[in-house]
Protein backbone atom coordinates (compact mmCIF):
# COMPACT_ATOMS: atom_id res chain seq x y z
CA UNK A 1 0.00 0.00 0.00
CA UNK A 2 1.45 3.55 -1.28
CA UNK A 3 0.97 6.60 1.20
CA UNK A 4 1.66 9.68 -0.88
CA UNK A 5 3.09 12.49 1.40
CA UNK A 6 3.10 16.08 -0.31
CA UNK A 7 4.44 19.35 1.00
CA UNK A 8 6.64 22.56 0.22
CA UNK A 9 9.95 21.27 1.38
CA UNK A 10 11.35 17.63 -0.38
CA UNK A 11 14.10 17.17 2.43
CA UNK A 12 10.98 17.81 5.00
CA UNK A 13 9.51 15.16 3.71
CA UNK A 14 12.42 12.59 3.29
CA UNK A 15 12.91 13.45 6.79
CA UNK A 16 9.10 13.14 7.95
CA UNK A 17 9.52 9.11 6.31
CA UNK A 18 12.51 8.69 8.34
CA UNK A 19 10.68 9.38 11.07
CA UNK A 20 7.87 7.05 10.01
CA UNK A 21 8.19 3.57 12.29
CA UNK A 22 8.45 0.72 10.08
CA UNK A 23 5.27 -0.50 8.22
CA UNK A 24 4.39 -2.94 5.42
CA UNK A 25 3.30 0.57 3.83
CA UNK A 26 5.52 2.26 1.01
CA UNK A 27 6.08 6.18 1.33
CA UNK A 28 6.62 8.61 -1.83
CA UNK A 29 6.97 12.16 -1.57
CA UNK A 30 6.48 15.17 -3.52
CA UNK A 31 5.83 18.76 -3.77
CA UNK A 32 3.81 19.45 -6.73
CA UNK A 33 1.21 18.56 -8.66
CA UNK A 34 3.48 16.53 -11.60
CA UNK A 35 4.85 14.75 -8.24
CA UNK A 36 1.54 13.37 -7.73
CA UNK A 37 0.20 12.84 -11.37
CA UNK A 38 3.93 10.81 -11.48
CA UNK A 39 3.07 8.43 -8.72
CA UNK A 40 -0.25 7.82 -9.80
CA UNK A 41 1.09 6.46 -12.89
CA UNK A 42 3.17 4.07 -11.22
CA UNK A 43 0.56 2.89 -8.51
CA UNK A 44 -2.70 4.31 -6.93
CA UNK A 45 -1.75 5.86 -3.59
CA UNK A 46 -4.15 4.26 -0.57
CA UNK A 47 -3.69 7.61 1.40
CA UNK A 48 -2.73 11.57 -0.11
CA UNK A 49 -1.34 13.19 3.11
CA UNK A 50 -0.56 17.33 2.22
CA UNK A 51 1.47 19.74 4.50
CA UNK A 52 0.01 22.95 5.12
CA UNK A 53 2.82 25.04 3.70
CA UNK A 54 1.18 23.53 0.27
CA UNK A 55 0.08 26.98 -1.65
CA UNK A 56 -3.66 26.27 -1.54
CA UNK A 57 -4.13 26.26 -5.61
CA UNK A 58 -1.83 23.80 -5.43
CA UNK A 59 -3.46 21.44 -2.50
CA UNK A 60 -6.63 22.24 -4.75
CA UNK A 61 -5.33 20.77 -7.78
CA UNK A 62 -4.00 17.78 -5.89
CA UNK A 63 -7.71 17.18 -3.85
CA UNK A 64 -9.17 17.98 -7.66
CA UNK A 65 -6.93 15.35 -9.35
CA UNK A 66 -7.20 12.92 -6.84
CA UNK A 67 -10.89 12.85 -6.92
CA UNK A 68 -10.95 12.41 -10.98
CA UNK A 69 -8.56 10.00 -10.85
CA UNK A 70 -9.77 7.04 -7.85
CA UNK A 71 -12.25 6.16 -6.17
CA UNK A 72 -10.38 4.36 -3.35
CA UNK A 73 -7.81 7.07 -2.21
CA UNK A 74 -8.41 9.34 0.32
CA UNK A 75 -6.87 13.06 0.77
CA UNK A 76 -5.71 14.59 4.43
CA UNK A 77 -4.50 18.22 5.01
CA UNK A 78 -2.92 19.27 8.24
CA UNK A 79 -3.99 22.13 9.97
CA UNK A 80 -1.30 25.53 9.67
CA UNK A 81 -1.99 25.82 13.19
CA UNK A 82 0.56 22.89 14.77
CA UNK A 83 3.11 24.10 12.65
CA UNK A 84 5.62 21.32 10.80
CA UNK A 85 6.13 19.66 14.60
CA UNK A 86 2.33 18.24 13.50
CA UNK A 87 3.33 16.61 10.82
CA UNK A 88 4.83 13.48 12.08
CA UNK A 89 2.13 12.92 14.71
CA UNK A 90 -0.41 13.76 11.76
CA UNK A 91 0.54 11.01 9.51
CA UNK A 92 1.18 8.56 11.71
CA UNK A 93 -2.98 8.82 13.09
CA UNK A 94 -3.54 8.52 9.53
CA UNK A 95 -1.13 5.31 9.23
CA UNK A 96 -2.48 4.18 12.08
CA UNK A 97 -5.84 4.16 10.30
CA UNK A 98 -5.08 2.71 6.98
CA UNK A 99 -3.68 -0.05 9.18
CA UNK A 100 -6.94 -0.51 11.10
CA UNK A 101 -9.04 -0.40 8.03
CA UNK A 102 -6.89 -3.23 6.33
CA UNK A 103 -7.40 -5.38 9.19
CA UNK A 104 -11.62 -5.19 9.37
Amino acid sequence: MLVLLMGRKPETMLQLVTGLEQTDLKFATGTSINDLKDAFSVEFPAAVIMGAGLPLEVRLSIIKYVFEHSKSTTVHMKDWASGSSGMLPFVTGIVQGLFAKTDE
